[in-house]
């Protein structure tokens, strides 16, 4: 019998991991502590979701995993503690937006998993902006690989090709075939050297391309003078005054040389500057002068305060204030090549780290001074602009006419879609990635205004919390026709179905394909991997569909079965 899995807090995201797993054959059962319109098949409890009454009645002390599927990390919390007192032995994959929080519970509590929305939708938002036409990604070898399916159509470079002659590829791995006229798992496929047929299907996991940076300290200066021009509206300000000042400081030396020619140059020069902004000195060139002339000392010392005063409040402000960081942010603005992010927040955020992390250049656009992020991206040396993006100057000053892409993140659709719109009237063919938080509001906006990438972090997140509740740390998924697509690693141990097997039987049999072994310290991939024999405490590295992952349950509950990688 497949272990019973509850899915708490059928709110927009909940509800969708609730019915992927429910369409994965899934013994699933949900808990809302909202009214909602159900399904004839649903197994669903209402009431309170820290109640103990509601959790043993959706079966708390036999399930096997629990998914806190709210979006309020306090109540996930309560949720968690509750359970966990009804079945120590319990699973948890929670939900968490606090990244620290989340950390210090998987580190305390054992079979704990926090998830967050932002970090498991990033990737795809990168690798849309990269161009990748991505359905899913997976973490291995300490890199993030992008899912895609590849169609074989009669030009594509592939057609004809054998399969064989893909396996080998460390850069390109494939992870799943789906072929048009018959049946066949991929490794079989590979030992019979198949031929990639018309109409075929190939689910490929490429590696993500680091890009080399370039020298820091001479690139930045370098940026620093090429946008010397993006100073004026910064130091504008300060620039009108100085100049204002220095012609008062000329005005009155030149007077004095007028009224008196026994006096010097720099002597009248001294005493101007002294007087306007009351240093003193040489008060002589004055007390011998006219009355007129005291009367134009004494206006000038004035006028000249007043001045300084300004002068002296601009640069504090642009110092102390927030001048300095935007002027400095301004004058490193790439001016080709680069993707910009509007909007940071939790996925921006993620989206900078996993761009940045590939070697990419990056600015940012964000309209409020005080958010949490900006000091964090500023000491990733990535330039911040605080400008509202939906304005045409604001995305001028990104360089939007040379940039790669823009990907737009913030928590507002209708702000999200103006500013795609006012990036497709300035330029047309630039690749625009859009954020969009519910998924029937995102198809729309796809079909009516023509966008290419409209995406909704919590669909593309659904996949990861229903495959993490059907077993293990996840190392990646993806899905296609309906189909849920899971990367995991499971360790051998002495009571597992795959123990003493050898890989190809194994993996032909159950229908999943290897990716690579880990043992003792070494990898083995490629054609090695197909004729290794899986020993204890080897760490098998593979993919496989969500609906076939009931071969990993009937191992003994005693024994070690997935781990993180």
């Amino acid at each position: 019998m497949k272990p019973l899995i509850i899915v708490s807090g059928l709110g927009c995201t909940g509800y969708k991991i609730y019915n992927l797993l429910k369409q994965q054959g899934a013994n699933v059962v949900g808990i809302t502590d909202r009214t909602m319109t159900t399904q004839i098949d649903d197994n669903i409890i209402m009431g309170d979701l820290r109640s103990p009454q509601v959790l043993i009645q959706a079966g708390i002390k036999q399930a096997s995993t629990i998914v806190l599927a709210s979006s309020d990390d306090a109540l996930n919390v309560a949720v968690l503690t509750q359970a966990r007192v009804l079945n120590p032995k319990i699973r948890i994959v929670n939900r968490i937006y606090n990244h620290t929080l989340g950390a210090r519970l998987d580190r305390t509590l054992t079979d704990h998993f926090s998830m967050s929305v932002p970090s498991l939708a990033a990737p795809i938002f990168a690798f849309c902006a990269l161009g990748n036409k991505a359905i899913g990604h997976l973490k291995l070898f300490d890199q993030t690989w992008a899912l895609h399916e590849e169609v074989i159509t009669l030009e594509h470079p592939w057609y004809g090709l054998s399969l064989a002659q893909l396996w080998d590829n460390l850069d390109q791995m494939l992870i799943y075939y789906l072929p048009k006229h018959q049946e066949t798992d991929l490794v079989s496929a590979v030992i019979n050297d198949q031929v990639l047929q018309l109409g075929d299907h190939l689910i490929v996991a490429d590696k993500a391309k680091m890009k080399k940076k370039r020298g820091f300290f001479l690139w930045k200066w370098w940026k620093v003078f090429v946008n010397i021009n993006t100073y004026k509206q910064y130091a504008q300000s300060i620039i009108m005054v100085t100049l204002t000042l220095l012609t008062l400081i000329f005005i009155a030396t030149f007077t004095y040389l007028c009224v008196n020619w026994e006096i010097s140059p720099v002597d009248a020069l001294y005493f101007s500057v002294g007087m306007i902004t009351g240093a003193g000195g040489k008060e002589e060139v004055a007390e011998s002068a006219p009355d007129i002339i005291k009367i134009f000392t004494a206006v000038m010392m004035i006028v000249g305060a007043g001045i300084v005063g300004i002068c002296y409040a601009l640069i504090n402000d642009f110092v102390l204030g927030s001048r300095l960081k935007q002027f400095w942010d301004a004058a490193r603005v790439p001016t080709k090549n680069h993707y910009i992010i509007c909007g940071l927040g939790n996925v921006g955020m993620e989206v900078i780290r996993e761009l940045s992390s590939q070697g990419h250049e990056i600015v940012v656009i964000e309209p409020d001074h005080n958010n949490r992020f900006l000091h964090s991206v500023r000491s990733m040396g990535i330039p911040v602009i605080v400008e509202d993006a939906s304005l045409a100057d604001t995305l001028h000053s990104a360089h939007i006419e040379d940039a790669e892409a823009i990907i737009i993140t913030t928590s507002n659709d209708m702000i999200n879609v103006e500013i795609a719109l006012t990036v497709k009237a300035l330029v047309g063919k630039i690749p625009v990635i859009l954020r969009i938080q519910d998924n029937q509001f995102a198809e729309s906006v796809k079909q009516v205004f023509q966008f290419e990438n409209v995406l909704s972090p919590t669909e593309l997140a659904t996949y990861s919390f229903a495959a993490a509740a059907l077993g293990g740390r996840i190392l990646g998924n993806g899905m296609t026709d309906d189909l849920l697509w899971v990367a995991l690693a499971t360790i051998i141990t002495p009571n597992h179905p795959f123990c003493g097997k050898v890989m190809k039987e194994i993996a032909t049999l159950s229908d999943f394909v290897p990716l690579y072994i880990h043992r003792n310290g070494d990898n083995i991939h490629g054609w090695n991997l197909l004729e290794t024999t899986l020993t204890s405490n080897d760490v098998l590295y593979l993919t496989m569909p969500a609906t076939k992952l009931d071969q990993l349950w009937r191992i003994s509950p005693n024994s070690p079965l997935l781990i993180h990688s």
